[in-house]
């Protein structure tokens, strides 16, 4: 995909600079400059509108695709976010929104169309429906979490030549669900990658295959100091300090950018999205054209005709790379400008972003403080357009340009007014480039391993840590990272990695939701259809009533007596295990203890009438409404019907009872629950990812008064909680275990509610946290 990507990326954007190079330079002496300006507008905006038809074909193939993927690893599921399609029209998409001249990049999208590919390795596409492979392997949501980690970092590892970063990446702001087994796998995924990527750029390329010279679709060159100047260093101790400051303004603008964006967004959400599709495609055309008159009009009229010195061809050593050199110096531009002089304006506006950050990298002296804050300017605020519309971008490398202007600005005023000549302009470049990112997105581990492997240099670990870690700080004081507000923007119920420390005088009882919705281990075909239809959740307890006079209910009626026998089945089960561990403890070495279980036997008094069984079911509660068990729950019960005592034994998935209702798994109430068909685990799962809809079930073909026995395909040992446990503890079970459902059981067995993460999320937290200090 990066390889497709890189190459018509290339194709495009030479062919439109070529023409409008030769048509400018033509121009300029013919006065006819408006017509240079209406061919490069009718490039830009073509290729803006064909990426916006993709996006109309898929929705979810606009942006960058981060969060999207972030929410998928946390646990959510959206929509379309891992077909094929989506694939496709975001890997095209992009390809026209950078030669489109939009301020977005395309390492992003190839990162999100990496997860997408791997997302597939379960062979079964609802795009190519007629494509069967019988492939039992990668079957479940685990598997198909791993693949979309490996996925992510495999897109960072071939998008900037960093297999450790992208790891990492994937690890840090991915992966919510992480075992040691994972890390070897996504690591090899990243080194292949990088690899895959390196050998076929290269052979391409320079034409010799197998030598290895371009490990990323961004490669940021080599720094090196000139060897005839031998007071120049990369960095200093005395510039930590510098890098300190850069980490606060870079955090600052970072917090700038999201805030702006965020307003945007909402923007677009109230007046833009709830009109028709139309208005997003001329959004984004009308972006474009701003865009294209903002960079024509900038080059020509701010723009500064500076002449080719010697030291902007041979005086700097720092492309001494085979290949650098050739790349930065042919890069620069000399539109609006006389002969022998070029235009720095142009030279960062009309080239790639690639080469541009090349030029603030690597080339020395080229640019003024006056064109680097014009620039500087113009680029923050079109980038903070761009992230947002209805075309597919990436952020990644927008912000490293407009930081790489920022170092470049910062270096410029120490040498011109602090006279510190001494500095390395390219290293500023890069801490400005790091501290904006930085600040944006709130990376710092794996952001650092990507710049130390993408600029091949470790000795600028500790300079880009320390100033990632201030560029965070400062600008979580104010906002959030632009990934996790377009994440709350959707309304995803995103879990932070843990809760505060004041969330811990919550407990389960606090923050779950009693009002359940449950079946009952046997249960009429009309009662599931009906609790399906009307319900949207994704599973359901499996339970049975307590009742004083259960005997007298199990005369008569085949269903109620199953449930009945069923729940007194699982309850010798228990009595079986509970005697067990008496035994244990009456033979433990310890008298104390042994004398404590004989006293206990002592004065427990003996059953008169009543066996050991009975008095275990009769807990003697007050009598309750009859509920049968082919009545769905309804709006209409009263409190005491709502909340009775519920005995619980498990949970079953939604996919799983519809697939029970299309099998027509299922008995009369005259046979017995033994002549139900069985399904295998094959079977049950033959329909995954995309299991049939209750809605598109044709009922004609069901008898409604048909009973269901849910108990061979329920899962009877779920995770579950007590209602005294501590809020921490149910976050860190439910996060690390990746629940979707955690169900809140009493001493007695008896189910009292449910947690789902929507009961976890920060702003459900907070708000029962405000209850509570109400209550005391």
């Amino acid at each position: 995909v990066g390889l497709f990507v890189d190459f018509f990326v290339r194709l495009f954007t030479q062919l439109k600079f070529r023409v409008v190079q030769s048509s400018v330079e033509e121009c300029t002496e013919k006065g006819c400059l408006a017509l240079s300006l209406l061919e490069l507008l009718g490039f830009n905006l073509t290729f803006v509108f064909l990426a916006s038809l993709l996006v109309l074909i898929q929705p979810v193939a606009a942006g960058s695709g981060i969060p999207e993927i972030k929410c998928y690893l946390n646990g959510v599921k959206v929509p379309g976010v891992v077909r094929l399609r989506t694939v496709v029209c975001k890997a095209i998409g992009v390809l026209f929104s950078v030669a489109g001249d939009s301020f977005c990049s395309k390492t992003t999208p190839v990162l999100d169309s990496s997860m997408l590919l791997c997302s597939g390795l379960h062979f079964q596409s609802i795009s190519l429906r007629k494509i069967q492979f019988n492939f039992p392997y990668f079957r479940s949501d685990r598997d198909k979490r791993d693949f979309v980690s490996a996925g992510a970092a495999a897109g960072v590892a071939a998008a900037f030549g960093a297999p450790i970063g992208g790891t990492l990446f994937s690890l840090e702001e991915g992966s919510s669900f992480w075992n040691q087994g994972l890390t070897w796998k996504v690591l090899f995924c990243s080194m292949a990658a990088t690899f895959t990527l390196n050998f076929f750029r290269s052979g391409i390329q320079f034409g010799s295959w197998g030598s290895f010279q371009l490990p990323g679709l961004l490669n940021f060159g080599e720094f090196k100091c000139s060897e005839s100047d031998k007071k120049c260093h990369l960095w200093t101790a005395v510039d930590l300090g510098f890098f300190i400051l850069m980490g606060i303004v870079g955090g600052l603008l970072g917090a700038t950018f999201n805030c702006l964006n965020k307003r945007l967004a909402k923007y677009r959400m109230r007046n833009v999205h709830p009109k028709p599709k139309l208005v997003r495609v001329l959004e984004s055309l009308l972006l474009s054209l701003t865009t294209t008159v903002v960079v024509f009009v900038a080059s020509m009229v701010l723009g500064e005709c500076r002449q080719m010195s010697s030291t902007s061809h041979s005086g700097n050593d720092t492309l001494r790379l085979q290949g650098m050199s050739e790349d930065v110096n042919s890069s620069i531009k000399t539109f609006f400008c006389p002969n022998e002089t070029y235009n720095d304006m142009a030279t960062l506006f009309f080239n790639p972003q690639e080469s541009a950050i090349l030029q603030l990298f690597h080339q020395d002296g080229t640019f003024s403080p006056v064109t680097l804050s014009l620039f500087f300017l113009l680029y923050f605020l079109l980038s903070c357009w761009t992230y947002g519309i209805s075309v597919p971008s990436g952020l990644f490398v927008p912000s490293l340009l407009c930081g790489a202007a920022f170092g470049r600005l910062v270096a410029n005023l120490l040498k011109s007014y602090l006279g510190l000549d001494h500095i390395y302009s390219g290293t500023f470049a890069l801490i400005g480039a790091a501290a904006f990112l930085g600040g944006v997105v709130r990376m710092t581990i794996s952001l650092t391993v990507i710049l130390i492997e993408s600029t091949n240099e470790i000795t600028y670990g500790l300079p880009i840590m320390i100033t990632l870690m201030v560029a965070k700080w400062t600008g979580d004081f104010f906002n959030k990272g632009i990934y996790d507000i377009h994440v709350n923007l959707r309304g995803v119920p995103l879990l932070e990695w843990e809760t505060e420390v004041e969330m811990d005088k919550l407990r389960a009882s606090d923050i779950m939701e009693p009002n359940l919705t449950y079946v009952y281990p046997h249960t009429r075909i009309q009662s599931l259809v009906s609790i399906l239809r009307t319900t949207v959740h994704h599973a359901f307890p499996v339970v049975t009533e307590n009742r004083g006079n259960e005997r007298e209910f199990m005369k008569g009626n085949q269903l109620i007596s199953n449930n009945i026998k069923f729940k007194k089945s699982s309850i010798l089960t228990r009595a079986g295990e509970q005697r067990k561990r008496s035994q244990s403890m009456k033979s433990y070495p310890s008298s104390e203890l042994r004398n404590m279980c004989d006293e206990h036997i002592a004065t427990e008094e003996p059953p008169e009438k009543e066996d050991l069984l009975q008095q275990m079911l009769e807990r003697r509660y007050t009598p309750y409404p009859n509920l049968y068990p082919d009545q769905s729950p309804s709006e209409e019960w009263t409190m005491e019907e709502r909340f009775r005592p519920l005995t619980f034994h498990g949970l079953i998935l939604r996919s799983q009872l519809v697939t029970l209702l299309v099998r027509r798994v299922c008995y009369s109430e005259s046979q017995s629950s033994a002549s139900q068909p069985r399904l295998s685990h094959a079977e049950m799962s033959e329909d995954y990812p995309r299991y049939p809809d209750i809605h598109d079930l044709d009922l004609t073909l069901l008898n409604p008064r048909m009973i269901v026995d849910v108990t061979p395909y329920m899962n009877p040992s779920p995770f579950a909680v007590s209602p005294n446990t501590h809020v921490s503890q149910v976050f860190n079970l439910f996060r690390t275990m990746g629940l979707r459902h955690l169900p809140v059981v009493n001493a007695v067995g008896e189910i009292v509610g449910i947690i789902t993460r929507h009961n976890l999320t920060h702003e459900f937290l907070q708000a029962r946290l405000r209850q509570h200090y109400q209550t005391i």
